[in-house]
């Protein structure tokens, strides 16, 4: 047990990366996987499905990789081929996590905090859940785990209707709470209200100019009498 409590430290943004590509690649490029160093460099600056994009060299991912292994996360392989070295990811193993968990921090890793919906949604391709309640109820137990949580869910975002969950294997996400945690007091209540008085000022000029559009008629003049 001690070499598994050593093995859970805080990973750092590439490594979580890493661990993220490696998932999603086994399930969704099964063909190419385990990973290149090549290919696993281009997952992590993949410009789509990537939140935050970012752009790291080879040795950058390399000298990541090292660490991953040294922590038994990341294992090295040689594959079918026997020439090129590939690594494949450990996570489930060594996090204790089912399958559709372990799909969800994924999705965590690579696209950041997100709902219930927009997990359900963008976790499709790694595991079908079969409706938010059981995306819900899997959030909930790595959020109450007792070894330790690995997600927890963010303040409410004015406006929001429904909360969103952030994975916390980097530690946790201060700015994120920042920035999702409601205006405290009257003053956080009346910038509120003047930010929906403003959106709805916008989207009622917007109509009456459709209208009007639609009307065929120029400026507040009303249409011509029916003879």
């Amino acid at each position: 047990m001690a070499q598994i409590s050593d093995t859970l430290q805080t990973l750092s943004l590439l490594e979580a990366r890493i661990l993220g590509v490696l998932i999603e690649k086994e399930k969704t490029t099964p063909d190419a996987y385990p990973l290149t160093l090549h290919g696993l460099c281009a997952g992590c600056n993949q410009k789509s499905a990537r939140e935050p994009v970012i752009s790291v060299g080879e040795s950058e991912v390399q000298a990541a990789l090292e660490d991953l292994r040294g922590r038994v996360l990341v294992i090295e392989t040689y594959g079918a081929s026997g020439r090129v070295l590939r690594y494949a990811q450990n996570f489930a193993r060594v996090y204790g996590v089912p399958a559709a968990a372990v799909a969800l921090l994924a999705v965590l890793m690579l696209r950041g905090p997100q709902t219930v919906s927009e997990l359900r949604a963008n976790s499709e391709r790694l595991y079908r859940f079969d409706d938010s309640s059981s995306v819900e109820a899997f959030l909930e137990e790595l959020a109450a785990r007792a070894s330790g949580a690995l997600v927890t869910r963010l303040p409410r975002q004015a406006g929001a209707r429904e909360h969103r969950w952030a994975h916390i294997l980097c530690g946790a996400p201060a700015a994120a709470a920042e920035k999702d945690a409601p205006l405290p007091g009257k003053d956080g209540e009346h910038r509120q209200l003047e930010e929906r008085v403003t959106r709805l000022e916008c989207e009622v000029a917007e109509l009456r100019a459709a209208v009007k559009a639609l009307a065929g008629a120029p400026g507040d003049s009303p249409p011509p009498a029916d003879r």
